[in-house]
């Protein structure tokens, strides 16, 4: 079986709904520009709060995909 190397990316994804939002957001955007997604690991979740109230739900995803550089 021949070796292979992935390559992991750091994103944040938001959304005004909920964290499963944002960490989906995240992952379908990188589906756009980056080949052979692997898989994903919410690194973290936090809120944005503005007048007491929350605003955005953020989601940190470590995305994975194959490497194909030399």
């Amino acid at each position: 079986m021949p070796e292979s190397v992935y390559k992991v990316v750091e994103l944040v994804g938001t959304s005004s709904e909920s964290w499963e939002k944002a960490a989906t957001a995240a992952i379908e955007r990188a589906a756009k520009s980056l080949r052979d997604l692997r898989g994903a690991e919410v690194a973290q979740l936090d809120l944005q709060i503005e007048d007491g109230k929350v605003k955005a739900y953020r989601a940190k995803v470590r995305v994975s995909f194959k490497f194909e550089g030399k």
